[in-house]
C-alpha cells in the first residue's frame, strides 16, 4: 500500500510542536533560518520528515533544518555544495550532508539563500546514466 501524504494541517501541527519543544534561544535562530530557507524556494511548501521540518517542492524535500542545543543545521548540503561555498563556510562545522551554524553566529540570510539555490540546481540537474 503506498504511503499517504500528510495534509498541510498535519504538517503545520508537527512543525509547530517541533518549534515549541525547542529552547527559546534555539527557536528564535531556527525561525529566522526557516524564513530564509522558505524564501529561497518559490512555490515551496512546509514539510516534516525524519522528525525535522523541511521545505518541499514538487513533492520532494529540498532542505531540512533543525535546532540543537548549541547550533542550528541545514541538510542535505552535499560535498559539491560545501566545496563551492568553502570561503563562506570557513569556520563553520560541516560533515557529510550537514552544515552547523552556532547559535552565537546565526547564518546570514544571503548565505542561506545561496546554499538553498545551489541545492535546487543540484536537484534539477539531469542524472548521468
Amino acid at each position: 500500500m503506498p504511503k499517504q501524504e500528510k495534509s498541510q494541517r498535519e504538517v503545520l501541527r508537527e512543525v509547530t510542536a517541533y518549534f515549541h519543544a525547542l529552547p527559546k534561544d534555539v527557536r528564535n535562530v531556527l525561525k529566522k533560518l526557516r524564513t530564509d530557507v522558505h524564501g529561497a524556494v518559490p512555490g515551496g511548501e512546509q514539510g516534516f520528515t525524519y522528525r525535522m521540518p523541511c521545505v518541499r517542492l514538487e513533492g520532494r524535500p529540498v532542505v531540512w533544518y533543525a535546532g540543537w542545543k548549541s547550533h542550528v543545521s541545514m541538510y542535505p548540503m552535499t560535498p559539491p555544495i560545501v566545496r563551492a561555498h568553502t570561503a563562506a563556510l570557513r569556520g563553520l562545522e560541516t560533515s557529510k550532508g550537514t552544515i552547523r551554524f552556532p547559535l552565537t553566529k546565526p547564518p546570514p540570510s544571503a548565505l542561506v539563500k545561496k546554499l538553498v539555490k545551489a541545492r535546487l540546481r543540484e536537484m534539477h540537474k539531469p542524472k548521468r546514466k
